[in-house]
């Protein structure tokens, strides 16, 4: 798969298992570590585990397998990293603590409503994401 394949398989994933404010921040210019942060939140651990669960499989049925998975026993971060995407599974509680958002605010950014429907993020938009 290529990167927007894992992409679009993850939002589907994502909305279908109901995870919320979920943005995709695209630093492939500014940081070698990869080159998007795919970032989704859940309401309490077993939904954050059930959504890892699904992206584990269904990335897995398009040939792709983890380098690492992080934090899923806990589940309040769970991290999956693909190497060119890692996908960020936060409970509201650690999303707040941590804002991955606010330290990679020169990325670009883009939304998904519930609908996996993708709405980028511009500087006009008061940079409410960043924040």
């Amino acid at each position: 798969m290529n990167l927007q394949e894992k992409i679009e398989t993850a939002v589907a994933v994502i909305t279908e298992k109901k995870g919320f404010d979920t943005q995709l921040l695209d630093v492939a210019e500014i940081t070698e570590i990869a080159e998007a942060f795919l970032i989704t939140q859940a309401k309490n651990r077993t939904q954050s585990q059930s959504i890892a669960d699904e992206l584990l499989e269904k990335l897995e049925d398009g040939g792709e397998r983890p380098l690492r998975v992080e934090g899923y026993q806990a589940g309040g971060w769970i991290l999956l990293d693909y190497g060119d995407l890692i996908i960020h599974v936060f409970l509201p509680e650690e999303q707040e603590y941590y804002k991955l958002p606010r330290l990679w605010k020169d990325a670009k950014f883009t939304r998904f409503d519930e609908e996996g429907n993708a709405h980028p993020v511009t500087d006009d938009d008061g940079g409410e994401t960043a924040e």
